[in-house]
């Protein structure tokens, strides 16, 4: 599986960005793909994930009514639209995926991990 991010960049607080994540190599109809985050010297942070099989969300609290996740499986491209962002959500942003059931915002659910992407808020 190969996972490639792009859309990070700088923003004010307040502002939206999107991330986009290009996924290919799956194998099976059903996997759980998602958002994570790592600023410095903080553990990474699970925000968003979403699973194929039934179109389950999940959310961590910290952005719960700001960032919205969404899948294109025709493109094979997640999203996450990131709005009213804060200085606090400034980090690295990673996209990774794992097959079979199931979804969570654990990362040690997840066996593959794209490059990152940096988003900066001021």
């Amino acid at each position: 599986v190969q996972l490639v991010e792009s859309g990070g960049g700088s923003v004010q607080a307040g502002g939206s960005l999107r991330l986009s994540c290009a996924a290919s190599g799956f194998t099976g109809s059903s996997y759980c793909i998602g958002w994570f985050r790592q600023a410095p010297g903080k553990e990474r942070e699970g925000i968003s994930s979403i699973y194929t099989g039934d179109s389950s969300t999940y959310y961590a609290d910290s952005v719960k009514g700001r960032f919205t996740i969404s899948l294109d499986t025709a493109e094979s491209t997640l999203y996450l639209q990131m709005n009213n962002l804060a200085p606090e959500d400034a980090a690295t942003y990673y996209c990774a995926a794992r097959s079979g059931s199931g979804c969570s915002l654990n990362q040690h659910d997840f066996s593959s991990w794209g490059q990152g992407t940096q988003v900066t808020v001021s």
